[in-house]
């Protein structure tokens, strides 16, 4: 490469571009999108919702608890029954920085027992769960 004038570099060299500026770039995006990223732990248990005229999207950052058509009660794939919500729920309200935030949705099988489901809610509830949902399908 020729050029007019003095070379900096004293010779005939090709300039190359520093690539470490960008690759730092890379990373803290990369860290930045990992960091903020929402883990859900879904209930790993099929459930057929019971149909609705309406529904609402699931919010991110939920306790879901899922209860099948033989009415088991899960978290996280595993089966805790009605004595274990209390359990699952209290450590995971001291996790958050505002236990005002937290949510729980109770999936619950269309042939489950409804009394079974409200009182997974009011199990949540004297746990100290300000918010809790019902999840039901809009499709038939």
């Amino acid at each position: 490469m020729l050029r007019d004038g003095p070379s900096l570099a004293g010779g005939d060299e090709e300039v190359k571009p520093d690539l470490s500026p960008m690759i730092d770039c890379v990373f803290i995006l990369l860290i930045f999108f990992i960091v903020t990223t929402v883990f859900v732990k879904e209930p790993k248990v099929a459930v057929d919702d019971p149909f609705a005229q309406t529904a609402s999207d699931l919010e991110k950052n939920s306790i879901i608890f899922a209860v099948t058509a033989d009415n088991k009660v899960f978290y996280d794939g595993k089966s805790i029954g009605l004595a274990g919500v209390q359990q699952v729920v209290t450590p995971l309200l001291l996790e958050k920085a505002d236990p005002e935030d937290a949510h729980v949705i109770i999936k619950g099988d269309h042939s489950a027992y409804t009394g079974l489901i409200d009182d997974i809610g009011k199990e949540c509830l004297a746990a100290g769960v300000a918010k809790h949902r019902i999840t039901t399908s809009t499709q038939n």
